[in-house]
C-alpha cells in the first residue's frame, strides 16, 4: 500500500522526469496543460498525445516534438516505455474507461475533474489504480494555488473565528457548440463549473456535507436545449455549517466566495479561475487586510506534486477518493433538482485536506496558438 503524500514544498530536483501522455487535446489541455510542462521540467516530461482530430495531432505533435496516437492506438501509446502517466483531458464520461484502461496497462493516472459522472465509475477507477499499484490522482489545481491555500490556512488558525456561512457564485457566458451543454458528455454547470464550489466549501469548513438541496432551471436559450442553464444549491454541513452558491453557463463572467466566521469575514474574488490574478479580503478583529495574487501557471504544481507521488510511492493529496467525494455530492443535487426534495448523504470519511504546504509557484505560461479549439466562452 502506497503511503500518502507528505506535505512539504520541494526542496531538492529530482532524480528523473516521470514521462506524461496527455489524453484529449481540447481548448485547455491546449491553453494550459501542454505549455506547464514547461514550468515542471523538475521531475516531468510531455512524452506523448491522444487525438482523435488528425490537424491537432500533426500541428500539436510537430510543436511538442512528441508522438500522437489516434484513440484507437490508445493501448499502443500505453505500450510505450517512456509513458509512465497519463493526463486525462477528455469530456467527462470517457473519464472513467480511459482511465481503466490506463491503470490495468500500469500507467498512473492524473484526471480532470470531475473525477467522472457516477459514484460507481469513481470507485472502478479507484479500485482499478489501487489493483495495479499506480498513483490515481484528482486535478483539483487550486489545491496548489496560493490565494486559495491562504484562505484555508487563515481558517485553520481561526482568524475568523469558527467558520459557519460560505456563499459563492460562479458564472460566464458559454459559447456553443460546447462540450459543456452536451448530456452525453457529462455536460452541464453543476459538473462543469459547481464542482469548484462545492469543493471549496469542503476544503474551507474542513468537513463533509450532511444534507443538501438544489434548483436547476434554463429558459428559452436554444445554447440549454439538454442540459440546465444556471443552479442553485444549499448544503448543510456538521456544527450548523450552510453553504451555499449559484452557477450559471448563460450570465456575466463571476468567481466568487465569501466564509463568514463568528469572529470575521473572508473574501476571495476570482477564486476558480486559471487566469488573471486572485484577490483576497481578510476582515478579523475590526481590521481588513487585503492582498493578490498575480497570474501564475496552476497546472504546473499539479504535476510536479503527481510526479513527486509516482517517484516517492505516495497517495496524492487531491486524491481519488477526493475526486469521488465531490461526485458523490453532485450527484445528490441532481437527484435533489429532480425531486424538489432534499437529499441525505452518507457518512463519508476524508482525512486528507489541502494544506498551505502544498504551495507551489510557476510563472504565467503564454497564451499559445491554438490548432482547431474555440474558448470555451464568450
Amino acid at each position: 500500500m502506497a503511503r500518502q503524500r507528505g506535505m512539504r514544498r520541494r526542496t531538492k530536483k529530482a532524480a528523473r522526469q516521470v514521462g506524461y501522455a496527455v489524453v484529449g487535446l481540447g481548448h485547455f489541455a491546449q491553453d494550459a496543460i501542454l505549455p506547464a510542462f514547461e514550468h515542471a521540467t523538475e521531475n516531468s516530461r510531455l512524452v506523448a498525445l491522444v487525438s482523435g482530430d488528425p490537424e491537432k495531432a500533426r500541428e500539436l505533435g510537430e510543436r511538442c516534438g512528441v508522438p500522437v496516437f489516434s484513440y484507437e492506438r490508445f493501448e499502443e501509446c500505453l505500450a510505450m516505455p517512456e509513458v509512465e502517466a497519463v493526463y486525462i483531458a477528455l469530456p467527462n464520461t470517457l473519464h472513467a474507461e480511459y482511465a481503466v484502461r490506463a491503470a490495468k496497462a500500469g500507467v498512473h493516472v492524473l484526471c480532470e475533474k470531475p473525477l467522472a459522472t457516477t459514484e460507481a465509475e469513481c470507485m472502478e477507477m479507484i479500485r482499478a489504480c489501487e489493483e495495479s499499484d499506480v498513483r490515481l490522482m484528482t486535478a483539483y489545481r487550486l489545491h496548489f494555488e496560493q490565494a486559495n491555500l491562504t484562505a484555508v490556512e487563515a481558517v485553520r488558525k481561526g482568524k475568523i473565528g469558527d467558520p459557519r456561512l460560505f456563499s459563492s457564485a460562479f458564472s460566464f457566458q458559454v459559447k456553443a457548440p460546447n462540450i459543456r451543454v452536451e448530456r452525453d458528455k457529462g455536460g452541464g454547470v453543476l459538473w462543469d463549473i459547481g464542482v469548484y464550489c462545492v469543493n471549496a466549501a469542503r476544503y474551507l469548513f474542513r468537513a463533509e456535507p450532511l444534507e443538501v438541496f438544489a434548483f436547476c432551471d434554463k429558459g428559452q436559450d436554444p445554447r440549454f436545449a439538454e442540459v440546465e442553464e444556471a443552479a442553485s444549491v444549499v448544503m448543510r454541513f456538521p456544527e450548523g455549517k450552510l453553504a451555499t452558491f449559484t452557477v450559471s453557463f448563460g450570465a456575466e463572467a463571476v468567481a466568487t466566495y465569501q466564509l463568514v466566521g463568528t469572529e470575521g469575514t473572508l473574501k476571495v474574488d476570482n477564486a476558480y479561475e486559471y487566469k488573471g490574478e486572485i484577490r483576497w479580503e481578510l476582515t478579523s478583529e475590526g481590521k481588513t487586510r487585503k492582498g493578490k495574487v498575480t497570474q501564475r501557471d496552476q497546472i504546473a504544481p499539479e504535476l510536479l506534486a503527481f510526479s513527486d507521488c509516482i517517484l516517492e510511492g505516495q497517495e496524492p493529496e487531491p486524491s481519488g477518493w477526493e475526486g469521488l467525494a465531490d461526485v458523490r455530492i453532485i450527484t445528490a443535487l441532481y437527484e435533489s433538482a429532480r425531486t424538489g426534495r432534499s437529499v441525505k448523504l452518507e457518512p463519508f470519511e476524508k482525512p486528507q485536506r489541502p494544506t498551505k504546504e502544498q504551495e507551489e509557484h510557476r510563472p504565467p505560461s503564454e497564451t499559445p496558438e491554438y490548432v482547431n479549439v474555440e474558448a470555451p466562452s464568450q
